[in-house]
C-alpha cells in the first residue's frame, strides 16, 4: 500500500496507525517486506533529520504487520528501533487485540530481553495485564519495576503506597533476593529515608501484606550467597531494618557462623555482634563460640579480631570453666601479622591463665607462644615457662627476588604475511619495546623489497584503521612544516607509516617535518618526544623516496640496547648496498650501542674504523669515548614536590641531529611544564629504550609525572617504574626520588609496579636504600607521601623476604619523622606513623638489626598504649634484642 509506506517514509505516526486499524492480520503481512526494505534503508541511511523522522511510524507498522511473537519481541527490541521514542501506550493499543497466549509468549520473550535492550517496564506490564500470564521475575523485569516504583511516582505518591497497590507484589519481592548486583540500584532508588525501599518493605512485613520469616529467610541465603559490595550492604540493611527476635536470631547460629568465618568484612561484623549477644547471654555454647573464634581471629581484618578478643575476654571473665576450651583458641591470635593483636590476645591469655593450673593447657600455650614477635616471647617465657623452640635461631639470609633479564629481539618477520600479523596485534594491544620494534623493523624491511605484496599483506590491519575511511582521509596539510597530526606513542607511529605506505600522507608534509622537525608546543618530556617521534617521520620519508633496506637502530634486547658488534655488521651491510644511512636512525642507533662493556666497546670500534665510511668512524669515536656521563643536578621544591634540575651534556648535542640534540640541554622544574600532549602511559617505556644506558636522563623528565601518582592521586604514570629499574646506566637521585614517589601511590597497582621496581634495583645491587629512605623521609614530612601507602608498599617488599633491605630503607626514613613528631606532635605528623613503625619493627625482628634509632626512645617513652607509641616500643625491644637471645 504505497499511502502507508509513504505515511511512514514522512514520519505521520498517527495516519500510520488509522490506516493499520483499517486492515486485517491477513492484509498487513505482505506489507512487510516494504517495511523490513525501508529499515534497511535507514540503516545505510545518514543519521539525519529524514531518518529520525521515518523511524517511530516504521517502528508501529512493524510490530502490527508481523503475527510472530519472537519476530515481534525481536522487532520491539531491535538495536536500531530504540530511537523511535514510541510511547508503549501506542504499541499495548496496536497489540491489544491479539490472543492473550500470543501476548503472553511475547511478554515472556521480552522480559527475557538484556536490560541492555531497553525494552520499557510500561510495555511488558502492559502485556502481562492483557494476557493474564504469570508475571515474569526475569532480571529486565524487575530492574524495570524497580525503576517504576522507586523514580516515577508523582510527589504525593510513596514507595509504600505504590508498593501497596501492586497485585504482583510477592513475586516481585521474591524475584528481588534472586535477582544478581541489584542492591546499588535498591539503595540508590529514593534514597535512604522514610519513603526508601528498605522502609516500605519493612513496613509492609510488619502488615502482614509480605511473609516476613520468608524476608529474613532470603536476606540471609543472599548475604551467604555472596555478591558485589552494593548487594552486601542492601540485603544487610534491609535485613537490619527487619529487627529480628532473640528467638529468630537464635534458629540461624550456623548462618551466623558462616558469615563470621567467610562473610564480606561489614556482614562479619554483624554475625559477629549477633552471636556475641548470643554468647553473654548463655545462648551459645563454648564450644560454638570456639569454633567461631578460631574462625574469625584468622581474618584480616583488625577491627574483627580485637573485638573477637574482646567478646572471648567477657565470656572468661564469667565463666572460669571455659577457660580451658577458650584459652587455646585464643593463643590463635598469636600467629596474627599485627603485632597489637598479638599483644592482647598475650594479655588475655596472662590475665585468665590461673584457671587452669595443673591442666594441658598452659604447655599448650607456650608451644602457641613460638609464633609471637620476639620481644612477646620474652614476655611469654616469663609467664608460661620457657618457650620452646622446635630449632635453633639460625642466621638471617635475605631473599631477593631473582633480577628479570632482558629478552633478546627474535630476527624480524621473513615473510609480508607475518609482519601483517605482528603489526596487526601490535595496534590492538600494547607491544611493548620488544614488539613495536619488531613490527617497525619488518615494516621497513619489506616495504623495501615489494612494496605490492606488504600492501596486499596489510590489507585486513589497513581496514580498520581510523584514517583509511573513504569519506575521512589522512588529511595532513602542510604549511610552514605544522601538521595536524603529532606521533604521541608507539601506535601513533605505526599508523603513520601504514598511513605512508597507503599514501595517505603528503609528501610534502613528511619533507616538512624531516627539514623542520617538530612544531608541537615545549615541555618537559619534549626532548624525548622529538627523538621518538624524528625517527618514525624519517623512516616514513624514505618510505616514499628512497626505502630502507632495514634500521640500524633496531635493538638487541627488549630494553632498547644494541650490542655493538651488531651495529658495525648492519653497517657493513648497508656499505655493501651502497644504501644511503638516515641520520635519525643512526643516532638512535648510536645512543642504543652498549658502550658499559668497555673491552667489546673497543674490539668493535676498531672493526667500525676498518670500515672506511663516515658513520663506521663515528661509531669508532662514539664507542672509544670515556662512556655515559651524567650532567650535575641540583633539587629544587614545588609545593609538597622535591623535583630535580640539571645542567648541561654536551656529548650528545655534538655532531647529533636537531631533534635529537634537546636530550643534552638543561631541564628546568619551571620552565617548559604546561602545555603538555604527553597522556599515554605506555610511551615511557619507549622513551626509556631511547637512552637504555642512561635512565638518569629519562627519569629527570619523568620525575613530575611520577610524583602525581602520590601527590595527585593519578594512575597509572608509575607503571614504567620495572622498565626503569631494568634499564641500563647509573640508578642515581632522579631514579631514586621517582621510586619513592612511586611507593607512596594512591592506587594499589601503581604502588605494585614501584615494589617491582625497588626489588629489581636491589637483586642487581644498584638500590642505594640510604638514598630512597632518607628521600622518602623528606616527602612524607613534606605531605608527598602518606605513612599508610608507603606502609602498604613496604609491607609488601617485605613479604617476599627483603626485610633487610626494607629495614635498610626504613632506617634512614623514621629518624626524619620521628623527629617531625617530637617537634609538631599533631595528629597529622602522627597519623599512619604506627603502621609504618609496625613494617620496621617486623623487619628488624626477622632480620636481626641492631642498633640505636636517632628519636625511637623519645617516641616509645611516651605515655598511652597508642599504635604509635605500642609500635615503636616494639621496634626498640628488636634493635636492643641480644644477639645471642
Amino acid at each position: 500500500m504505497s499511502s502507508l509506506m509513504d505515511a511512514v517514509r514522512a514520519g505521520r505516526t498517527a495516519e500510520v496507525v488509522g490506516l493499520l486499524d483499517e486492515l486485517t492480520d491477513a492484509e498487513r503481512r505482505p506489507l512487510f517486506a516494504e517495511l523490513k526494505a525501508l529499515r534497511k534503508e535507514l540503516r545505510a541511511a545518514p543519521w539525519d533529520a529524514d531518518s529520525r523522522r521515518a523511524y517511530p511510524p516504521l517502528y508501529v507498522a512493524g510490530v502490527a504487520c508481523q503475527t510472530g511473537a519472537a519476530a515481534v519481541a525481536a522487532w520491539i527490541a531491535a538495536a536500531d528501533m530504540r530511537w523511535s521514542r514510541t510511547s508503549p501506550a501506542l504499541l499495548l493499543r496496536i497489540l491489544g487485540d491479539r490472543d492473550p497466549k500470543w501476548l503472553a509468549d511475547v511478554t515472556q520473550r521480552l522480559a527475557q530481553r538484556p536490560v541492555g535492550s531497553g525494552v520499557p517496564y510500561e510495555l511488558m506490564a502492559g502485556l502481562v495485564r492483557l494476557s493474564g500470564c504469570p508475571v515474569p521475575t526475569t532480571d529486565a523485569y524487575v530492574r524495570g519495576w524497580l525503576g517504576h516504583i522507586g523514580a516515577t511516582w508523582r510527589r504525593e505518591d510513596t514507595v509504600l503506597g505504590r508498593l501497596r497497590q501492586d497485585p504482583y507484589l510477592p513475586q516481585l519481592v521474591a524475584a528481588l533476593f534472586e535477582t544478581d548486583d541489584i542492591g546499588g540500584l535498591l539503595g540508590w532508588l529514593a534514597g535512604d529515608g522514610p519513603n526508601s525501599w528498605f522502609g516500605a518493605l519493612t513496613q509492609l512485613a510488619a502488615e502482614g501484606a509480605l511473609d516476613r520469616g520468608a524476608m529474613v529467610d532470603a536476606c540471609v541465603s543472599r548475604l551467604l550467597r555472596g555478591g558485589s559490595a552494593a548487594d552486601h550492604r542492601a540485603f544487610l540493611h534491609l535485613l537490619k531494618d527487619l529487627s529480628l527476635t532473640a528467638d529468630e536470631q537464635r534458629e540461624r547460629t550456623a548462618d551466623w557462623l558462616a558469615l563470621a568465618s567467610d562473610g564480606v568484612s561489614s556482614v562479619a561484623s554483624h554475625a559477629q555482634s549477633v552471636l556475641g549477644a548470643l554468647a553473654l547471654e548463655g545462648e551459645l555454647t563454648t564450644c560454638k563460640l570456639a569454633e567461631m573464634s578460631d574462625a574469625v581471629l584468622f581474618r584480616p581484618e583488625k577491627k574483627l579480631v580485637r573485638a573477637q578478643l574482646v567478646l572471648l575476654g567477657k565470656v572468661l571473665a564469667r565463666d572460669a570453666f571455659a577457660a580451658q576450651e577458650l584459652l587455646p583458641v585464643v593463643a590463635q591470635a598469636f600467629r596474627h601479622e599485627d603485632s597489637d593483636v598479638q599483644e592482647r590476645a598475650l594479655k588475655l591469655v596472662e590475665r585468665h591463665l590461673k584457671k587452669v593450673k595443673g591442666t594441658e593447657v598452659p604447655a599448650e600455650l607456650a608451644l602457641a607462644a613460638e609464633e609471637l614477635i620476639p620481644g612477646l616471647q620474652a614476655r611469654a617465657a616469663h609467664t608460661l615457662g620457657n618457650v620452646p623452640r622446635t630449632e635453633p635461631p639460625v642466621t638471617y639470609e635475605e631473599i631477593l627476588p631473582p633480577a628479570p633479564q632482558p629478552a633478546r629481539l627474535t630476527p624480524a618477520p621473513v615473510s609480508a604475511t607475518e609482519v601483517a600479523e605482528e603489526v596487526g596485534a601490535a595496534m590492538e594491544s600494547e607491544p611493548g619495546v620488544a614488539g613495536f620494534e619488531r613490527a617497525l623493523d619488518g615494516l621497513v624491511r619489506h616495504a623495501y623489497q615489494d612494496r605490492d605484496a606488504l600492501l596486499e599483506a596489510l590489507a585486513p590491519v589497513l581496514a580498520r584503521r581510523w584514517w583509511n575511511e573513504p569519506e575521512n582521509g589522512y588529511r595532513t596539510e602542510t604549511r610552514f612544516g605544522r601538521t595536524d597530526f603529532a606521533v604521541s606513542d608507539a601506535d601513533d607511529g605505526l599508523d603513520l607509516l601504514l598511513a605512508t605506505l597507503r599514501g595517505r600522507v603528503h609528501l610534502g608534509t613528511l619533507h616538512a617535518f624531516v627539514q623542520h622537525g617538530s612544531t608541537a608546543r615545549e615541555c618537559v618530556h619534549s626532548p624525548l618526544a622529538r627523538a621518538f617521534e624524528a625517527r618514525l617521520w624519517e623512516v616514513a620519508h624514505r618510505m616514499q623516496t628512497d626505502p630502507l633496506p632495514f634500521l640500524l637502530s633496531t635493538p638487541t634486547w627488549s630494553t632498547g640496547l644494541l650490542e655493538p658488534d651488531e651495529l658495525v655488521d648492519r653497517l657493513d651491510e648497508y656499505r655493501r648496498l651502497g644504501a644511503r644511512v638516515a641520520a635519525a636512525d643512526f643516532a638512535q642507533a648510536l645512543l642504543r650501542v652498549r658502550r658499559e662493556d668497555r673491552a667489546a666497546a673497543a674490539q668493535a670500534a676498531r672493526r667500525a674504523a676498518a670500515l672506511g665510511t663516515r658513520e663506521g668512524s663515528r661509531l669508532a669515536r662514539w664507542l672509544t669515548h670515556q662512556g655515559p656521563g651524567l650532567p650535575a643536578d641540583r633539587r629544587r621544591t614545588a609545593g609538597e614536590r622535591i623535583l630535580l634540575e640539571c645542567g648541561e651534556l654536551p656529548e650528545l648535542q655534538e655532531d647529533f641531529p636537531v631533534e635529537f640534540r634537546p636530550l643534552g640541554r638543561p631541564v628546568s622544574v619551571y620552565r617548559e611544564r604546561w602545555h603538555c600532549y604527553h597522556w599515554s602511559d605506555d610511551i615511557r617505556q619507549h622513551w626509556l629504550a631511547l637512552l637504555p644506558e642512561r635512565r638518569e636522563l629519562v627519569a629527570l623528565r619523568m620525575l613530575r609525572d611520577l610524583s602525581s601518582v602520590a601527590v595527585d592521586d593519578d594512575r597509572g604514570a608509575a607503571g614504567c617504574l620495572p622498565q626503569l629499574a631494568e634499564s641500563g646506566g647509573a640508578a642515581g637521585e632522579a631514579v631514586h626520588l621517582c621510586l619513592a614517589y612511586g611507593l607512596g601511590a594512591r592506587h594499589p597497582e601503581d604502588r605494585l609496579a614501584a615494589v617491582d621496581a625497588l626489588l629489581t634495583l636491589a637483586a642487581r645491587g644498584q638500590l642505594d636504600a640510604a638514598r630512597l629512605g632518607a628521600d622518602l623521609g623528606q616527602l612524607v614530612r613534606r605531605g608527598a607521601v602518606k605513612p599508610l601507602r608507603l606502609a602498604e608498599s613496604a609491607r609488601t617488599a617485605a613479604a617476599t623476604g627483603a626485610n633487610a633491605t626494607i629495614w635498610g630503607m626504613l632506617r634512614h626514613t623514621l629518624p626524619v619523622l620521628l623527629a617531625e613528631l617530637a617537634t609538631n606532635d599533631s595528629g597529622a605528623s602522627a597519623r599512619g606513623l604506627g603502621d609504618l613503625l609496625a613494617v620496621a619493627a617486623e623487619c628488624a625482628e626477622r632480620s636481626g638489626a641492631r642498633g640505636e634509632l636517632p628519636h625511637l626512645a623519645q617516641t616509645a617513652q611516651r605515655r598511652g598504649s597508642s599504635r604509635l607509641v605500642s609500635q615503636a616500643r616494639r621496634l626498640r625491644s628488636a634493635l636492643a634484642l641480644d644477639v645471642a637471645a
